[in-house]
């Protein structure tokens, strides 16, 4: 079978997959999901032995030690894949809910119904826990999910699959709801973009030239965050202890990720009371400083900031400084350099913050609080699947219910147009 003929083929298998699961109890779809969880921890001797498969490749390729971390399934990463799982049992199933209910002056009564989006699609790199976290995000919310992986995870991919597949089948749910494209040709992805009328989304997971490369080549509607180049901006009001614990979490917490901060934009009138201490501290916990002319000023001995670096998402600990005249001009930065991911201000002043929450046009926009609590459970969602900076459909952490459409349902008693 060719490569078109091969995908084709999986993703007329998750449809049938997703028409079986969208008649699924919310019971039955718990069931699967703790046998899932089950299945998994059972057989970790298993999956460790497929990845150890994909860890010599990966080293044979050169990869990096940060990738191969990313790719290693120990008996600590396989429990917390089985906990994600279970942890989705405890969400509310968001299938069939029916809001804004209104009646009309005819006597029919409109609302809209939560129902599954249908098969979803999920291109991802590397890391082979996130064929189950997707897995357990989609099955929940009705949805068949056919999976995508780096051929570097294929070995340990594909062993996942199987389990879930299993404990799906033993629930009496279609084997199609979990579907994996189990071949490593780049082909297969171009392939699977194509099917529009078969997937109904596309989320990709990964870098930035993933993500483009999906988008740029997709027939299908496709949720997505290019890159997280979020910021920090101090505000003259700030209460600058607050300030210095925020911007440190924001930026050394865990520097690898999406939402971490990647400029600061500090007020010109607290800059020579707050940046002296700040970068010290910044310095100390190896975070690389690139500053603008005025922050050199008060700081002498850091890299000069080039145009360019506002524009980078460093994923590492390096950090650029920026001096502002006023919030106005954070703004005006954020607008120009920004992602759109996450955003904040520290500020005392009620007016002003009030104020950045309304222009700054980002997926989550914060006061007094760190960018690094852009996540679906930090914001109660339980899981997600990812974080969009889309407009349309969702935007920001995607959780169960960003994972469901709404459909309308109209309930009369004979009415007619006239």
């Amino acid at each position: 079978m060719d490569i078109k003929s091969f995908v084709l083929s999986k993703a007329l298998d998750a449809r049938e997959g997703a028409r079986s699961l969208g008649k699924a109890s919310s019971g039955q779809k718990d069931k699967a999901l703790l046998r899932m969880a089950e299945a998994l921890k059972d057989s970790a001797s298993v999956l460790q032995a497929e990845n150890e498969k994909d860890i010599e490749y990966a080293k044979g390729k050169g990869l990096s030690g940060a990738l191969l971390d990313r790719l290693a399934l120990n008996e600590k990463r396989i429990d917390e894949m089985a906990a994600g799982l279970i942890e989705v049992i405890r969400l509310p199933d968001p299938v069939g809910e029916v809001i804004r209910l209104r009646q009309r002056p005819n006597g029919m009564t409109v609302g809209r119904m939560r129902v599954p989006i249908g098969v979803i699609g999920i291109i991802y790199e590397a890391r082979p826990n996130v064929t189950a976290d997707a897995t357990g995000l989609c099955l929940k919310a009705g949805n068949a999910v056919l999976l995508r992986g780096g051929s570097e995870a294929i070995n340990s991919n594909r062993a996942i699959v199987n389990i879930l597949r299993e404990a799906a089948k033993q629930e009496g749910l279609h084997e199609g709801a979990i579907t994996f494209i189990d071949i490593p040709e780049r082909e297969a992805v171009m392939e699977m973009l194509k099917l529009e009328g078969i997937i109904d989304l596309i989320i990709p997971r990964g870098g930035e030239g993933l993500i483009r490369t999906v988008t740029e080549n997709s027939r299908i509607p496709v949720l997505k965050h290019y890159k997280g180049v979020c910021h920090v901006y101090v505000d003259k009001d700030a209460d600058l202890i607050m300030a210095e614990e925020i911007c440190f979490n924001a930026k050394v917490q865990r520097p690898g990720t999406c939402n971490a901060m990647e400029t600061m934009l500090v007020d010109e009138a607290v800059a020579a009371g707050f940046l002296p201490k700040m970068l010290k501290r910044f310095e100390a916990a190896g975070v690389q400083l690139r500053g603008c002319p005025k922050t050199l000023a008060v700081y002498p001995g850091i890299n000069d900031v080039k145009e360019e670096d506002f524009y980078r998402e460093y994923l590492d600990l390096t950090l650029n400084v920026k001096v502002v005249g006023d919030m106005e001009e954070a703004m005006e930065h954020i607008a120009k350099y920004g992602s759109a991911h996450s955003d904040a201000i520290v500020t005392t002043n009620h007016v002003k913050a009030m104020r950045f929450l309304r222009e700054v046009d980002s997926s989550a926009v914060f006061v007094n609080a760190s960018t690094r609590l852009n996540d679906g459970y930090q914001f109660g969602l339980g899981a997600e699947i990812g974080i969009s900076t889309d407009k349309i459909h969702a935007r920001g952490p995607m959780g169960l219910e960003e994972l469901t459409c709404t459909k309308f349902i109209v309930l009369g008693n004979g009415q007619l147009r006239e």
